[in-house]
């Protein structure tokens, strides 16, 4: 393949994870809207959520608008990609401190610091509300034309491999909270519960190790061609296979075992299932040659 013929099918996976981002983002901001609850005490819950996925469809439409202008060959100058991306980023952080009620309402009702709710919900909420806006406004002062590069591709590095460390927190913690509510021969009795346990618990922990690796390895890059956009690739790819595989394998089989936290947690609560399309981007990055 061309190096021009490939740089298409970067530009094009580009857009197909950022349109994916917009439109699933959209669509979970309006129905947030319309069938938020304004019950005490879940509107502590909903309202800032509801108002993060708006941060979310902010930031997915400045993706999809700067990916549009880079395949439409726009020039853009340093200072104004910076913009963009400094964007997303802010609006990207967001949305995750909107999720900080979610994981200190408990608190409020003392009756609700039980086992399951601090596994389930407490623990990983409060991770990734704290840890991805930390990460992600370091990377926002990293992204500046007056400092180096490799500074903002070190940030970008550590930011990817925290999302994918909060990713396993989140999944495992759902799947923990599974088996405190319907028992261990809920995953023990039933393969595929057995095989997504695994896959998550184990698989996403692989992944998250694989990119610390490979974050260590990298940090000190000069510039974006320095990168092994190969090994990139391979990690965005394995990251978005995890949603595919999982994703599918409920279309497949149903929720075995019955309905169930995680059932509902990956099915009805994930704002981030959009990344099942992530193969897209993932699969050109991986036969990319610069």
């Amino acid at each position: 393949m061309s190096h021009s013929k490939a740089l298409w099918t970067v530009k094009l996976g580009f857009l197909a994870v950022t349109l994916a981002w917009f439109s699933f983002t959209f669509y979970e901001f309006a129905f947030g809207i319309v069938n938020r609850s304004v019950e005490w005490p879940i509107i502590i819950q909903d309202l800032p959520g509801t108002l993060g996925m708006g941060f979310r469809t902010g930031a997915s439409f400045i993706a999809v608008l700067t990916v549009l202008f880079w395949i439409f060959n726009k020039d853009f100058s340093r200072p104004e990609l910076t913009t963009c991306l400094r964007f997303v980023i802010i609006f990207e952080a967001a949305t995750f401190v909107s999720l900080i009620p979610s994981g200190v309402y408990t608190f409020i009702f003392p009756e609700l610091l039980i086992p399951l709710w601090i596994v389930e919900l407490i623990i990983p909420v409060l991770t990734e509300s704290i840890l991805i806006p930390v990460v992600l406004m370091k990377l926002f002062f990293a992204l500046n034309p007056n400092k180096p590069v490799k500074t903002a591709i070190k940030w970008a590095l550590i930011s990817g491999t925290v999302y994918i460390f909060v990713f396993w927190l989140n999944y495992t913690c759902n799947w923990l909270g599974t088996i405190l509510t319907s028992g261990i021969e809920y995953v023990s009795s039933y393969p595929v519960n057995l095989f997504s346990f695994c896959f998550t618990s184990v698989g996403l922990l692989l992944l998250a190790l694989y990119s610390v690796y490979f974050t260590r390895k990298s940090i000190g890059t000069e510039n974006l061609k320095g990168l092994d956009t190969n090994k990139i690739g391979l990690i965005f790819t394995f990251f978005g296979l995890y949603f595919l595989v999982t994703y599918l394998l409920w279309l497949i089989f149903g929720s075995v075992g019955g309905w169930s936290i995680w059932y509902a947690w990956f099915l009805n609560h994930n704002m981030d299932l959009w990344l099942l399309t992530a193969p897209m981007l993932g699969l050109p990055l991986i036969f990319h040659q610069d």
